[in-house]
């Protein structure tokens, strides 16, 4: 009773100038969050509208012509469907490669009686401070044989030099006692990792997947400059070519483009954006409760 009193007590010495305070966090809070999804709003409403007419303007919160031509227009056309395929691949594979090579690689560097570990540390720093540029990386990855091909899509995203650094802390924090008593059973460095560090370390690598997953998404920079195949460019890529398109021609030449169907350029590009925004939507729930914990990673050493 005296608790309920108290917390009564404290609710009515709520002053006015908190009332207004309060009011101003709470309208600030409105306009912010306003501004935030409203665009995505309007990407999504405008997809489901006629080309044609959503390029006169004046659709701000309803699709004045409801029409799923530019989705069909986007499924139809093998241009679109081909990037969003060459998309997925290397969303998948490259995610895939980039956890396990940047865990391996963290998971060693955290080793305490590492022969060189300053060394290596000091040179992943400087490697993640400085880059030799456009030109002598292009020059790597023509030594390298990945120029116009598929694989320059993952291999140079396989290690991740910030995340290393994350995750040599976040081993760092795991009881050498676990690793000993495998040991002591006769389990080898690689059944250590697979069986007991892995599972162990879904934070950190649920965090770092959907960094690198939504880094190889939404990346559209590689397909630009060391890709010149068409069957090889990624969905961003596409996207990208066509608000070039866009905004280098007359508007109503774009829309004339597809006036027999309806669709102009720009409509199925917003088809395409809300079809590349759904898969992180999906995939973020469930890797939520691991992010929250993984951004905490290495953010505190005792």
């Amino acid at each position: 009773m005296a608790n309920t009193a108290a917390v009564k007590k404290v609710k009515m010495k709520k002053s006015r100038q908190d009332w207004i305070l309060d009011i101003i966090i709470y309208t600030l809070s409105v306009i912010i969050l306003f501004a935030t999804v409203y665009p995505f709003y309007y990407v999504f409403m405008l997809s489901f509208n006629e080309g044609m007419d959503a390029s006169l303007g004046g659709i701000y919160w309803f699709p004045r012509k409801f029409t799923l031509t530019n989705y069909s227009k986007f499924f139809t056309d093998w241009k679109w469907v081909r990037g969003l395929g060459v998309s997925m691949a290397r969303t998948v594979l490259g995610t895939a490669l980039g956890v396990l090579f940047t865990t391996l690689v963290a998971y060693g560097i955290s080793f305490k009686d590492l022969i060189g570990r300053k060394a290596y540390m000091t040179f992943i720093i400087i490697c993640m401070y400085f880059s030799g540029g456009i030109i002598p990386y292009y020059t790597l990855l023509r030594e390298l044989h990945l120029i116009d091909t598929f694989w320059v899509y993952v291999v140079p995203g396989m290690l991740n030099l910030f995340y290393i650094t994350i995750g040599r802390t976040f081993f760092e924090g795991i009881p050498d006692s676990l690793r000993e008593s495998a040991k002591i059973d006769g389990a080898s460095e690689l059944r250590i990792f697979a069986r007991i560090i892995m599972p162990i370390s879904k934070p950190f690598m649920a965090t770092l997947a959907l960094f690198v997953g939504v880094g190889h998404w939404n990346n559209w920079y590689d397909s630009t400059f060391f890709v010149k195949t068409k069957t090889l460019r990624t969905l961003p890529y596409l996207m990208m070519e066509i608000i070039n398109q866009f905004q280098s021609t007359a508007s109503d030449t774009v829309a004339a483009a597809h006036r027999s169907s309806g669709t102009t350029s720009l409509s199925v590009q917003l088809a395409a954006m809300v079809i590349s925004v759904v898969p992180i939507i999906f995939i973020y729930p469930f890797l939520q409760k691991y992010f929250v914990t993984g951004m905490m990673v290495g953010a505190v050493k005792e």
